[in-house]
């Protein structure tokens, strides 16, 4: 499907309904050096997810723009490669989160081990989702071009080199941190936060904030090659001058399409009325699962607001009482209840 601009064209899943081409870069561009990016996992539903923009457009090097920094691994975590970007440095990152290694241990054995000897100009971000535990670590080399940061807290990393300034990495937090929604949503709105002309500075004479953009989400029971959401957007090596839509923009229809005709749900839809909350005689909070399907084995897990796990159980009778000792006072707790694969069928919130 072309849009209104001649030479234009959108891409998206082979999954989805929609099947969309674009190819778009700047010539002599040969690295994503000018990017910014962010990783992170939702502790709700297991979800993983990966979003960026950058100043470098499609050619054969990056057949999807800046889409190729992005490993997104399901079910275990996110790895953003880019300033400097080089291929074996992604693909050892790769196989050390396969071996187990925590985002700070893989990010300290790339800059002792780094391909070419030059971690100085390298930027990672990293995300992991394993045990129920998020973890998060950033790292930026001090030769990356200016403007250049990042910023990593427990279950997301947001990092950017050759950026107008600070405020896009804050922006892109603030967004993400405040946005309503699935993890698909925030990251969009991560990106929308950035959609700033020269956000990306060699982007400003294009009038835009990036030539690239990418948004891509792995539910747990995904494969590698086949996510839940992988959408991307760039603009061709032979564009000649100023862009007449920012790619994020783009991608942000993109998106809204892919919600239009994607169902939000798998084979068990998530329902909260599965899941009734009493307030036992004695204070205590009491999970009731008798409208659950009988016939699965169920799992419960309860958060607390920051996406820690504070309790887990196999679902092994119809009514039961989480172990909440471990929470002070008056707290706002998240349940999930899901069925082997870590599919989930109810979600819902208490305060205890």
């Amino acid at each position: 499907m072309a849009n209104s601009f001649s030479g234009i064209f959108i891409c998206r899943s082979v999954r989805s309904v929609l099947a969309l081409l674009v190819l778009l870069v700047l010539p002599g561009i040969s690295r994503t050096q000018d990017t910014f990016s962010i990783v992170a996992v939702d502790t709700l539903t297991g979800e993983i997810g990966s979003a960026g923009a950058s100043c470098v457009t499609s050619s054969s090097s990056y057949p999807h723009g800046a889409a190729i920094l992005s490993d997104v691994i399901p079910g275990i975590g996110a790895i953003h490669t880019q300033a400097a970007w080089l291929s074996t440095n992604q693909q050892n990152a790769h196989a050390h989160m396969m071996a187990g290694e925590s985002p700070q241990q893989i990010i300290d054995w790339l800059i002792a081990h780094d391909a070419q000897g030059n971690p100085a100009t390298r930027q990672y971000g990293i995300v992991d989702f394993r045990n129920s535990l998020p973890r998060a670590a950033a790292y930026t080399g001090v030769n990356c071009l200016d403007y250049k940061n990042d910023t990593a807290h427990v279950f997301y990393s947001i990092q950017g080199n050759i950026l107008l300034g600070q405020q896009i990495i804050d922006s892109m937090q603030v967004r993400f941190l405040n946005t309503q929604g699935t993890l698909a949503d925030r990251l969009m709105a991560a990106l929308q936060g950035a959609k700033v002309i020269g956000a990306d500075t060699r982007c400003a004479s294009r009038n835009s904030s990036s030539l690239s953009a990418f948004l891509r989400v792995a539910k747990p029971a995904n494969q590698p090659d086949s996510l839940w959401i992988d959408l991307w957007m760039a603009y061709p090596q032979s564009w000649p001058g100023v862009v007449p839509v920012d790619p994020i923009d783009s991608l942000q229809t993109l998106y809204d399409q892919w919600k239009t005709t994607t169902s939000i749900f798998e084979s068990w839809d998530v329902q909260e009325k599965w899941v009734k909350v009493i307030r036992g005689s004695d204070g205590h909070t009491i999970l009731d699962f008798s409208a659950c399907p009988a016939w699965s084995r169920l799992y419960l897990k309860v958060y607390d607001i920051y996406g820690r796990l504070v309790s887990g159980n196999d679902v092994n009778s119809s009514q039961m009482i989480p172990d909440l000792a471990a929470i002070p006072g008056h707290s706002i707790l998240v349940y999930l209840v899901t069925r082997p694969g870590n599919i989930i069928v109810a979600k819902g919130k208490f305060i205890r």
